[in-house]
């Protein structure tokens, strides 16, 4: 899929342009990128003028929530069949995404690209053939292309989250320069394509699959047991596990992770939010 290269909004910054045009000003200047640069737009009466296109004035738009045009209106980015999946704004710029509610990205202290790109330093990727199991937004791959990763494989089982990609500025685009072919991105569920990798074909790994209560099969020791073979000796594995509370669901996922891990053939410990681990 193409990627959007319109304007981006949310409910602060259409307030902001229908405040400039209350106020008889001609140009407003901000981010319709959320957040990567600041554009220009030209105030009219009844329209703004942004890259030679002209946009009505958006109604008052939904709170927590990122709008695209989609050449009729302003509409939300989100999508529903059977769950709803949603793009949503922080306040670093780059935005998260719900499904039914539930953030699937932390936000709280950070830019959710700049958690990325710390878990992603744990694997060293330069020159690296990299498998990413849960593509998700793609912040893993980005952060990937950005430290000089030879190859990246990036699998993503659901085609909303997928759309969302498309939208998303932050999101890396496949066919962009940026990426120069490194990035190869399929709408696939990982836990079957896996099994068609050759043994030790791949030199660092990165996981960072839903909840357990959503994809138990991805903490499975069936998975892990691949995860070895296509993982070559020496190889590191970062898996994003989150901090479950232990007290509500009786779980130490983290340590559950790290248990099975070992028994897959990892030397493995707690690191940052999952557990880091080299392939023996």
């Amino acid at each position: 899929m193409s990627h959007y290269s319109g304007p981006l909004l949310t409910r602060p910054l259409a307030d902001a342009l229908l405040a400039a045009r209350d106020a008889d000003v001609d140009v407003w200047t901000g981010s319709l990128d959320l957040g990567i640069s600041n554009h220009t737009a030209t105030l009219e009466p009844d329209v703004w003028q942004w890259h030679g296109n002209g946009y009505p004035y958006p109604g008052r738009l939904k709170d927590r929530t990122i709008h695209y045009w989609d050449g009729d209106d302003f509409a939300p980015v989100a999508r529903y069949s059977g769950s709803l999946i949603k793009l949503v704004p922080t306040d670093w710029g780059a935005p998260t995404f719900e499904i039914d509610g539930i953030k699937m990205l932390p936000t709280a202290k950070e830019s959710p690209f700049e958690d990325a790109r710390r878990k992603v330093a744990l694997i060293e990727p330069r020159g690296k053939v990299v498998l990413d199991t849960c593509g998700g937004l793609g912040y893993f791959a980005a952060c990937c292309l950005e430290a000089g990763v030879a190859r990246i494989h990036s699998f993503e089982k659901n085609a909303n989250v997928l759309w969302l990609r498309t939208i998303n500025p932050w999101s890396p685009d496949p066919d962009s320069t940026a990426s120069d072919g490194r990035l190869q991105l399929t709408h696939a569920d990982v836990s079957q394509m896996i099994t068609q990798m050759a043994d030790g074909s791949i030199d660092a790994l990165l996981h960072d699959p839903p909840r357990f209560g959503i994809a138990g099969e991805l903490y499975s020791q069936v998975f892990y047991n691949e995860l070895a073979r296509v993982l070559r000796r020496g190889g590191r594995l970062f898996h994003y596990t989150g901090s479950p509370n232990k007290l509500t669901s009786g779980r130490d996922v983290p340590r559950e992770v790290e248990k099975r891990l070992e028994k897959a053939g990892f030397k493995a410990q707690l690191a940052l939010d999952g557990v880091l681990a080299t392939r023996r």
